[in-house]
């Protein structure tokens, strides 16, 4: 839903706020991230539009967010470019989307008929479910005020073979998704995985898997 509000409650030193609908309704949390240009920093008593998001516990927060003179001045050429970098952003998702069930499918498998440990698959199954009930934490901790997880514990879950459930968490809980630091670190440990699993593919790899690995599990 397309409305129009005016920013209130502004601290430009953490980069939020709020906005309360000319019209009337739902204030919603208002973050600078989600401001299409951020050629100018928001004020409080600037008129903006913005889009009106529901999130979990009947909260709200404004996205695609735009001041309502840059509106007036540019809004055709501001749609167009909008429309081309919501598309851009669906389609690379989607390809997000894609590799990480191939991914998923490609351990299953090739666990099954032998080429790789079962156990493997194991613990991507077991470190996915954990890492995604982490993240699911972190997102209420953040509602609620409460202690956070720290991001490094996320990273780490991730790193040991839980990225495929930190990808589902962000992506359905919209969690940890948009934070670019965050992210970058988080590709580094899908990078690893995919690196760790193309190792035990070759001769090296799997000496390392028969004669350490597995006999070190099984005396584990």
């Amino acid at each position: 839903m397309r409305m129009q509000g005016k920013i209130l409650n502004w601290h430009d030193d953490k980069g939020f706020g709020f906005v309360d609908p000319l019209t009337g309704g739902q204030r919603a949390f208002v973050h600078i991230k989600s401001f299409i240009s951020r050629a100018r920093r928001p004020v409080n008593g600037d008129v903006i539009h913005y889009e009106l998001v529901q999130e979990s516990h009947h909260r709200y927060k404004a996205e695609c967010i735009q001041f309502a003179d840059d509106v007036q001045t540019a809004k055709p050429q501001r749609y167009l470019s909008n429309n081309h970098h919501a598309q851009k952003t669906h389609s690379k998702r989607t390809l997000e989307a894609l590799l990480t069930g191939l991914f998923c499918a490609f351990i299953l498998i090739f666990s099954l008929i032998g080429s790789l440990p079962l156990i493997l698959a194991g613990a991507f199954i077991v470190m996915s479910t954990v890492t995604f009930v982490a993240y699911g934490i972190d997102k209420s901790a953040a509602e609620s005020g409460r202690w956070r997880t720290k991001e490094s514990t996320l990273h780490v879950f991730a790193f040991l073979c839980g990225w495929p459930g930190a990808f589902v968490a962000q992506r359905l809980l919209r969690h940890k998704s948009s934070k670019h630091e965050f992210q970058s670190f988080y590709k580094v440990t899908v990078a690893l995985n995919v690196a760790g699993i193309v190792f035990l593919f070759t001769e090296t790899g799997r000496t390392f898997l028969n004669q350490i690995v597995l006999p070190w599990l099984a005396n584990a």
